[in-house]
């Protein structure tokens, strides 16, 4: 597991994804431009349009004092419940933002009505956070960063975040990843129990991973390998390799 400070989580919000009429975009860009930076996420939910669950969702995480971004259903439809959910998880009203506004006039000029004006309103006490696409800004509050659910708009947006909030936190304890592909009659999972029992134990700053890898009903490899600091790293993956020689197991580093 990684060493960072902070429990960083991503909230995916939609009909759409929930339904799979859209493939969410978000998760992979997000983990990309965190690992970019030294840092991992610690979970993701996908979640629909659901006010009540919603609420319930940001409620824990804020009382966890995790840092999360969520994705969609800022928009000012009636399908759109995520500013309000946040307003139920902090117990407050909503408001339209002056920061929000003058972004929003800078955006529609004489054109800013009431039903755009929503595009600004957040919960009492949020901040804004800009929109290079478009002007039209999320909002931030508790850590918790609302951005839309149009990645174009949404991942510049989170990269802001954590450029703006967390870069103290960047590259703190560089990771790297090895593994083995081992293949023989005793390269399974259920073989090899001990073995990662004994590594977790070891070595719990660690992350250790296991991947079968299937042809059809034919097992083909099993993928063995930890996550951590490279020093460490290296110490799990050389006790690794000894037991798994000792026990006649063939391997080959993964690429």
């Amino acid at each position: 597991m990684s060493q960072q400070s902070k429990v960083f989580g991503l909230v995916v919000i939609g009909d759409e994804i929930i339904s799979g009429k859209r493939q969410d975009k978000h998760f992979s860009a997000v983990a990309e431009m965190m690992a970019a930076r030294g840092l991992r996420l610690s979970w993701v939910q996908y979640h629909s349009d659901d006010q009540a669950r919603l609420a319930e969702v940001f409620r824990r995480s804020m009382a966890a004092g995790e840092v999360v971004f969520s994705c969609g259903g800022i928009g000012n439809t009636p399908d759109d419940y995520t500013r309000q959910a946040a307003a139920d998880a902090l117990g407050v009203g909503l408001c339209l933002s002056p920061e929000a506004e003058a972004e929003l006039r800078l955006r529609f000029a004489d054109e800013l009505t009431d039903v755009r004006r929503l595009l600004g309103t957040f919960p009492l006490g949020s901040e804004i956070i800009p929109n290079p696409f478009n002007r039209i800004p999320g909002f931030m509050v508790n850590e918790h960063y609302f951005v839309p659910g149009f990645p174009q708009m949404a991942h510049p947006m989170i990269e802001w975040a954590l450029d703006t909030f967390y870069r103290d936190l960047f590259n703190q304890h560089p990771m790297v990843e090895k593994a083995f592909l081992l293949t023989g009659e005793m390269a399974y999972e259920s073989a090899l129990l001990d073995l990662m029992q004994h590594i977790v134990a070891a070595y719990p700053e660690l992350r250790l991973f296991s991947l079968p890898s299937l042809v059809g009903k034919e097992r083909r490899h099993l993928e063995l390998g930890v996550e951590g600091e490279a020093s460490r790293v290296d110490m799990a993956m050389e006790e690794i390799r000894q037991e798994v020689e000792r026990r006649g197991i063939h391997w080959v580093w993964r690429d």
